[in-house]
């Protein structure tokens, strides 16, 4: 099958396929008769591993890794727990990051509120931002 027709089977763009393609992760065929590349079921199968991957958050390189692992007979499974594992963990930290963001957003919104607006005076771009004293922009930076 095509790009066309392998983007559309798997629901992806085929540009999504031509770069998987480009990075040596898929391997189509290429015809004598037009220069077209040929892609199999089996470019197929990969092409929907590497997309499963991709949405449980792996980078191209482990999945590069993982293939590998597969291709010498070992079972790469153990690796793939690990690195969702690790995953896992740097999403939950960010998930907390962003809920204390999110908490200092709500805090500042609803003291200014009720705060009217003030014109620059030359030393100031923004009152509300200048004046706001809950979060230490030392811990930030």
């Amino acid at each position: 099958m095509r790009v066309n027709q392998l983007a559309k089977k798997v629901d992806v763009t085929p540009d999504t396929v031509r770069y998987y393609t480009r990075i040596e992760m898929l391997f189509p065929t290429k015809s004598i008769e037009n220069g077209y590349k040929n892609y199999s079921t089996a470019d197929e199968k990969r092409l929907v591993f590497i997309l499963k991957s991709r949405h449980l958050g792996f980078s191209v390189s482990e999945i590069r890794d993982i293939i590998a692992m597969s291709k010498t007979g070992k079972s790469p499974c153990c690796k793939v727990r690990e690195v969702v594992q690790k995953h896992l963990l740097e999403a939950e930290l960010k998930i907390a990051e962003l809920h204390q963001l999110s908490s200092y957003m709500q805090r500042a919104l609803d003291t200014w509120q009720s705060m009217p607006d003030s014109m620059p005076d030359g030393d100031s771009v923004c009152d509300l931002i200048e004046m706001w004293e809950d979060l230490d922009i030392r811990q930030s930076a």
